[in-house]
């Protein structure tokens, strides 16, 4: 029989605020955390805005001596499992740490210490490379770290799939619950690419906004979009197999229900033109939650504000949901996040896993001038209460991947 596997404790960091409370809040009322850059000179960049974090001190959650030895991706992610596990009241001394695991992904890694070392490099030479440089660098360091921290010796790895390894985190954690192998995971995803080598790639490749007003430039579903906006931070997720959650009496935010993984095998970048992985994924987690279609109340979009991600998965939705898509909410938080690439799916699974507890949809900001491919309800620019069972979030990114969750109400 399968286990059933429920969340107790999140922990964000975000350019919209660090913690979980206040960061859902933020969220409900419609915030947006982009600004203009102020990390590097972007004088010479088409792109000069996104979701950067100005205000983070490691060692608020980290030792000092250990946060140099890391990159910020991980320290976006211990950062964010210190609040996950505080909220989830775990008794680190009494649970079996063989059976607790770490599955927390990034899409690109320590790309802010690559750039750095190898600037050393160039001007001082392979001496002057730091012993720190490849485990600081190397993606699946924020899981093994986590794992150090918490003494959790099970299943551990680190998922890449870029915009959709949070989403593939949590639901690989999921089974791993599910299945018998673990009680306790933390999982999630953590990015830190808001640097000069990553803005010039996806600057390059004509995906990121060049709307230069922060308050206005990621605007999903909206016709005047023109490319996602780049954010960084982590979302973590302390998932519990039910009766483990229930015996130790914690308080319990949702429960994840079911998990689709899928891929396009299509092109590097851009999506299938009929949806076709997209379809098959959704239609995959609503038949591993054992649910009809119509049981779904509300969609937290991958919606990137990207001229051809919001009509694909628009046109997805429809495939899948059939008549239902014209009666649900569909909803992109990245117009007030950001895409945190790595971190996203993470993130926005939390953000649902809110609006299912509280009965809240989250808005879809900077929504004004519509389009004609677009024609669902995408909660726009004002969030509003709605009592709702059953929850998706969907994640896409580069190589086709597909992956989506269904998150359930608690009762």
């Amino acid at each position: 029989m399968k286990k059933r596997v429920v969340i107790t404790g999140v922990g964000v960091v975000s350019s919209l605020g660090t913690g979980a409370e206040n960061f859902w809040n933020a969220i409900k009322e419609g915030k947006c955390g982009i600004k203009s850059i102020t990390k590097f000179d972007t004088a010479n960049f088409p792109t000069k805005i996104g979701a950067e974090i100005t205000d983070f001190d490691p060692t608020d959650y980290i030792d000092k001596k250990e946060a140099k030895r890391m990159d910020l991706f991980t320290q976006y992610a211990l950062a964010g499992t210190k609040i996950a596990v505080e909220m989830s009241k775990l008794d680190l001394n009494s649970i079996d740490k063989d059976r607790a695991g770490v599955i927390v992904g990034s899409g690109i890694g320590g790309i802010e210490t690559f750039e750095d070392q190898h600037k050393t490099y160039i001007e001082k030479g392979p001496g002057r490379v730091s012993p720190f440089f490849i485990p600081m660098m190397i993606a699946n360091m924020a899981s093994g770290r986590i794992a150090i921290e918490y003494g959790f010796c099970g299943f551990n790895e680190c998922v890449i799939t870029a915009c959709a390894t949070g989403n593939n985190a949590i639901g690989d954690a999921f089974k791993v619950i599910q299945r018998g192998d673990a009680d306790v995971m933390i999982t999630g995803g953590a990015e830190a690419s808001i640097t000069p080598m990553s803005y010039a790639g996806f600057c390059s490749a004509k995906a990121m906004s060049t709307n230069e007003d922060p308050a206005k430039a990621c605007r999903p579903f909206d016709a005047d979009r023109d490319g996602f906006v780049m954010g960084e931070g982590a979302g973590i997720l302390i998932l519990e197999e039910l009766e483990h959650a229930q015996k130790r009496g914690a308080s319990i935010i949702a429960e994840v229900a079911g998990y689709g993984c899928t891929c396009d095998a299509y092109h590097i970048t851009a999506p299938h033109p009929e949806g076709l992985g997209g379809v098959k994924c959704m239609t995959m987690a609503l038949n591993d939650a054992g649910i009809k279609p119509e049981d779904i109340g509300y969609i937290n979009a991958h919606g990137t504000s990207t001229p051809l991600n919001d009509p694909g998965e628009t046109k997805i939705v429809k495939t899948v949901f059939g008549e239902h898509a014209r009666k649900l909410a569909m909803s992109s938080t990245k117009s007030m996040t950001g895409h945190l690439l790595g971190a996203a799916g993470a993130v926005e699974a939390i953000i649902t896993g809110f609006a299912l507890k509280e009965g809240f949809l989250p808005p879809t900001i900077n929504y004004n001038t519509p389009d004609p491919e677009c024609d669902l309800d995408y909660v726009p620019n004002v969030g509003r209460k709605a009592e709702i069972k059953y929850a998706l979030s969907n994640a896409l990114g580069f190589g086709g991947h597909n992956a989506a969750l269904i998150l359930k109400k608690y009762e």
